[in-house]
């Protein structure tokens, strides 16, 4: 049985397909063993690092240039994740900085119904221009697929009992989209 960590990869031009996730959420100093410190233990073996957007922000100007997380940041092994309540808007020049580090961003679900993290992507794209990844992780379900996939989610980390092969196959349920999307596939109905 394979323990490797797959994912839902549905890129804007593409289609969707299971892919190897190597990517490690950190979610703050509450996974640290030594209290003492508040900076996440880069030793993931070849995992990269998803940290949270708040850690970034407080922490960025300390580590900023010498230190082994700039070396990873430049390596492309770091990303960052919002949490639902992150004010994106309010720190969009962070996030500017930020896109000649980050390969990757997430917006986290914290439970299944708190639709904040479909906002977060949508501005991400519409507002911030990103473009790059923008992962869906948290209390990701399979009914939240196609609405994340049209407002700006290229990326799906699935809560662990979903099942991927029936994750895939919601991408086919329906072949007309009558409401613009970040992917720009509404279908044009004769009159």
């Amino acid at each position: 049985m394979s323990t490797e960590k797959k994912m839902l990869s549905f890129p804007k031009e593409g289609v969707p397909v299971l892919v190897s996730n190597d990517w490690h959420i950190w979610y703050g100093e509450q996974e640290q063993s030594d209290v003492e410190s508040d900076m996440p233990d880069l030793a993931q073996g070849s995992s990269k690092l998803l940290l949270p957007f708040s850690w970034w922000r407080t922490h960025y100007e300390r580590y900023h240039q010498e230190s082994e997380l700039m070396t990873q940041a430049k390596k492309g092994h770091i990303g960052v994740w919002f949490a639902a309540d992150d004010d994106i808007l309010k720190h969009a020049k962070c996030i500017e900085a930020g896109k000649v580090l980050w390969p990757v961003v997430a917006a986290h679900f914290p439970i299944f119904r708190d639709g904040r993290s479909f906002s977060t992507a949508a501005l991400l794209r519409d507002r911030i221009g990103w473009q790059g990844q923008v992962r869906a992780i948290g209390d990701v379900l399979i009914d939240q697929l196609l609405q994340g996939a049209r407002v700006g989610f290229d990326a799906f980390d699935l809560r662990p009992d979903q099942n991927l092969d029936v994750a895939l196959a919601q991408f086919d349920l329906f072949s007309v989209a009558t409401q613009n999307s970040w992917r720009g596939k509404r279908t044009q109905l004769a009159a």
